[in-house]
């Protein structure tokens, strides 16, 4: 099997998400994209108790979508 030889540390997180999406059988560009992701800190909504659980859920949703249309992503 040949090594493997994409920079996938010169990738913006666009450029390497695009990129495995164009190639999935990359379980390696697979690992440094959710690797990347892990090392974020979490952001969190809100709380199963909060009583507008629903609400804050869909404006979070509606948010990140309205930002990667704007950045001319597409939602997976």
């Amino acid at each position: 099997m040949p090594m493997n030889r994409v920079n996938y540390a010169a990738m913006s997180d666009r450029e390497l998400r695009q990129y495995f999406l164009r190639h999935r059988q990359d379980k390696q560009a697979l690992r440094a994209y959710l690797d990347r992701l892990a090392d974020r800190p979490l952001h969190i909504i809100t709380t199963v108790e909060y009583p507008e659980f629903e609400v804050k859920i869909e404006a979070a949703v509606m948010a990140q979508m309205q930002e990667e249309n704007k950045n001319g992503e597409t939602t997976i």
